[in-house]
């Protein structure tokens, strides 16, 4: 078995781990190693061919294949090792140092020796089998990601008559491609009360094409042998159990499923990192540093973003965080840590833990829509009004070191509340 020694690895080359390599570079680790499962560097944004990318990172408004072309030449310019179409298969820590076992057709196993890693696996879509949908297994029922690599990237049209189950962004953001390429989208069907995607994507994607939006409404059965035939969708109650008397059959050649995100975290979870159950990745400090030490996590599988420029946001701290543990491991002392607590209307908060070293961003997302409501962290430390709050939409938060001296001495956690100031 072939080996490698290297001072840090990035797995991943998406946006996450092109942000997050570069600024390790760029912070003064000369030997930066990244790996990629794939055969081109850059994630998914090669096939996310509309805009609406860039605007808080670049201030412009761009396509994701011209938002992801920065950072591919320059981590180009700082001659950054790429590791294309290599699996990692294992990761492991071992005496202070990192192990990642990967494999390819070149190379056959390789074993990287680092003494940080940055992980930046991206996150995959949910699937027909995640959900339990009753029925036959024709052709024509895709992902949202997958039908929209075959149309922007391959060439391909993958249905003439559509619908597309669940609201996230992906799956409005194909209702509008589908009807620019010719097809008729039926409807977006939603199982929640509200649109699960942001609100210019409900705007921009369904109402000005005049794609209708279900809501409180899922699919409970396909029909069809060889190819899908049709769907039949109910309304649901509060528990989302379809309502006798509201069945309706929609004729459609293909189903798009556009039913969340996961983070995935296979070599995270190999490497006994604690995940957050709720987010579904890592626990990490305000360093974006995980429970292991050396070992950091970044964007999507750390928790799934909105927006690609937060994601980038997001990364960047976590180079520098890994090339000042690379740089300075001798001179790392520990500090104690503040535990956040998601509270009230508050679904989960990233980072899960901060010291008082630094200012710190927090990302947080809300468990359902409300109007007028007052964020607050601790009792007296942070407080914010927002007109308008929804589980799609992500909260930050910049705690800055004004609030850290309000913290009282010794303070061990502290809670997230959304609470509505109209009640």
């Amino acid at each position: 078995m072939k080996q490698k020694k290297t001072e840090l690895i990035v797995i991943g080359s998406g946006p996450a781990g092109l942000a997050a390599g570069i600024k390790a570079k760029e912070s003064g680790v000369n030997d930066v190693v990244i790996i990629e499962r794939a055969e081109r560097i850059g994630g998914l944004l090669h096939q996310c061919i509309h805009n609406g990318f860039g605007l808080h990172y670049f201030g412009k408004d761009l396509t994701g294949p011209e938002f992801i072309h920065y950072f591919i030449k320059k981590a180009s310019d700082l001659k950054l090792e790429m590791n294309l179409n290599t699996m990692v298969t294992s990761l492991s820590h071992e005496n202070e140092m990192q192990r990642v076992i990967a494999q390819n057709s070149q190379e056959g196993v390789i074993e990287f020796i680092s003494k940080a890693i940055i992980l930046s696996m991206g996150c995959r879509e949910r699937t027909r089998g995640a959900i339990h949908i009753p029925g036959t297994r024709p052709a024509g029922i895709f992902t949202a990601g997958t039908a929209q690599r075959f149309i922007n990237v391959e060439g391909f049209i993958v249905g003439k008559e559509i619908l597309i189950l669940g609201s996230g962004d992906i799956g409005m953001i194909m209702a509008r491609r589908m009807t620019l390429e010719g097809a008729q989208v039926k409807a977006v069907v939603e199982i929640l009360p509200y649109c699960g995607g942001l609100v210019r994507n409900e705007i921009q994607c369904l109402r000005d094409f005049g794609i209708p939006l279900l809501l409180n409404h899922t699919v409970v059965e396909i029909h069809g042998r060889n190819r899908i035939e049709g769907v039949t969708i109910a309304k649901v109650d509060k528990d989302f159990q379809p309502i006798p008397g509201t069945f309706q059959q929609i004729k459609c050649d293909t189903l798009l499923l556009s039913v969340g995100l996961i983070p995935e975290n296979e070599l995270s979870r190999m490497a006994g990192i604690e995940l957050d159950p709720i987010s579904g990745g890592p626990v990490v400090d305000e360093s974006m540093q995980t429970n292991i030490d050396g070992i950091f996590a970044c964007g999507n599988v750390v928790h799934v973003h909105d927006l690609v420029d937060n994601v980038c946001l997001e990364s960047e701290i976590a180079g520098i965080s890994a090339a000042k543990y690379v740089l300075e491991r001798e001179k790392r002392i520990e500090i104690p840590s503040i535990k956040l607590i998601a509270g009230d209307n508050v679904r989960y908060v990233v980072p899960q833990k901060i010291t008082k070293q630094k200012e710190v961003t927090l990302y947080l997302r809300v468990k359902k829509p409300d109007k007028n409501v007052i964020l607050r962290v601790g009792d007296d430390v942070y407080e914010k009004k927002l007109f308008y709050v929804r589980p799609s939409e992500m909260i930050a938060v910049n705690f800055r070191l004004e609030h850290f001296m309000k913290l009282k001495n010794g303070t061990k956690e502290l809670k997230v509340n959304v609470k509505n100031f109209t009640s």
